[in-house]
């Protein structure tokens, strides 16, 4: 048997019950770090016990969409639960991208309970420079 020792957690607990599990109607936020790394922008998504398969990502225009679902694990009838404090159920988050960055060449990686997205800077919108055009030949009207 299990014994719990941090007085708070009952109360979150008791606040996701309230809330219920997410749904494909409404489905629960999940957890995310953004930053820029050189010429890429990455996003960071916390999906622990999610399998690669429940996870869906979708563009749409400037709108990045990513929709996972934790689905419970297969028991047998010989098995009693004690405690169950993992979310289950539907969880999703959507961020409007910046115009600056190139959609079309998103790369997805899944490791360790982690979906990284590293999403490309369009060229157009890297700091580059402007030459001078050369030295223009001055003429005199005269008349």
């Amino acid at each position: 048997m299990l014994m719990r020792t941090d007085p708070f957690r009952e109360l979150d607990r008791l606040a996701q019950q309230l809330v219920g599990p997410g749904t494909w109607s409404k489905p629960a936020a999940m957890a995310m770090d953004a930053y820029r790394e050189g010429d890429e922008y990455v996003v960071a998504f916390d999906l622990p016990g999610v399998t690669a398969d429940a996870i869906d990502i979708d563009v749409e225009r400037n709108m990045l969409t990513v929709k996972a679902e934790r689905r419970p694990a297969a028991k047998s009838d010989h098995v009693q639960m004690e405690l169950s404090e993992r979310p289950l159920g539907v969880f999703s988050r959507q961020i409007v991208l910046a115009d600056t960055l190139d959609t079309e060449h998103i790369k997805a990686d899944y490791d360790a309970g982690v979906l990284t997205l590293r999403i490309p800077i369009a060229e157009r919108a890297k700091p580059r420079k402007v030459t001078i055009g050369g030295e223009s030949t001055r003429k005199e009207i005269s008349g």
